[in-house]
């Protein structure tokens, strides 16, 4: 498909995404690349990165958050208790630019929103897990006005209403693998209280309990007049 909205979005598998946006920025949500195994090889390494967003601590979104802002420079956007774990591994205050549910920040140009997740939460390091704040998801608004959302890892809630008449995304980025995050059935519902007409299903197939399919969002949502399941593979890109 093509977007038509000067913007490319590239799924690294799992809940990863690589943005290019119409201002040349390159953006990474929840980047869990080099233990990710249904990332590419070739797009496991980073050599450039503007802007990280991260949903919550958890490893398989977390990920390899520490290393890309070491070698990048980029900034990250996150909870502010991810931004303080961040701080103590050496990242820099200012290039950590923490926030909370409810607020929105303009970064290079991107106007970030975080928003609700149902979740949990932690940093799990080798002497146990580290409290890393709430999950949360993200309304991100492109330079030139397209806005797309991602979910994080949640289950479906009836506040997803607020943000589609609120924010009025056009494409969400929405988990179906179940188990830990909505089924198909319940991604549904959660297209219906979102309303936009562009999703991209993540979060599944990654381990073998993400039983969710896009072919059981598409039977699910078979009545949402001109809603669009963007079934993607791992590495390929949306421009």
């Amino acid at each position: 498909m093509n977007l038509n909205r000067d913007v490319s979005i590239t799924w690294l598998g799992h809940a990863a995404f690589r943005l290019q946006t119409p201002g040349g920025r390159i953006v990474y949500i929840d980047p869990w690349l080099s233990d990710n195994p249904a990332c590419p090889a070739d797009l496991k390494q980073v050599d450039r990165a503007d802007i990280i967003l991260v949903t919550h601590g958890h490893s398989d979104h977390l990920g390899d958050t520490l290393s890309i802002a070491q070698a990048t420079g980029a900034k990250v956007v996150a909870i502010p208790e991810i931004c303080v774990w961040l701080n103590s591994k050496g990242i820099p205050e200012d290039r950590t630019l923490g926030m909370n549910k409810g607020g929105t920040q303009v970064v290079d140009g991107i106007r970030v929103t975080m928003v609700q997740a149902v979740h949990s939460g932690a940093i799990f390091e080798p002497g146990g897990a580290v409290y890393g704040g709430e999950p949360a998801g993200f309304v991100i608004e492109l330079e030139n006005g397209f806005r797309l959302y991602h979910a994080g890892d949640t289950a479906v809630f009836s506040d997803m209403k607020i943000i589609g008449e609120l924010y009025q995304p056009e494409l969400a980025m929405l988990p179906i693998g179940d188990h830990y995050v909505m089924s198909p059935r319940e991604a549904a519902y959660a297209c219906r209280l979102l309303g936009c007409k562009l999703v991209i299903p993540m979060h599944y197939g990654t381990l073998p309990v993400l039983t969710g399919t896009p072919q059981a969002l598409r039977q699910e949502t078979a009545a949402i007049d001109g809603l669009e399941i963007l079934e993607m593979r791992p590495g390929e890109t949306l421009k």
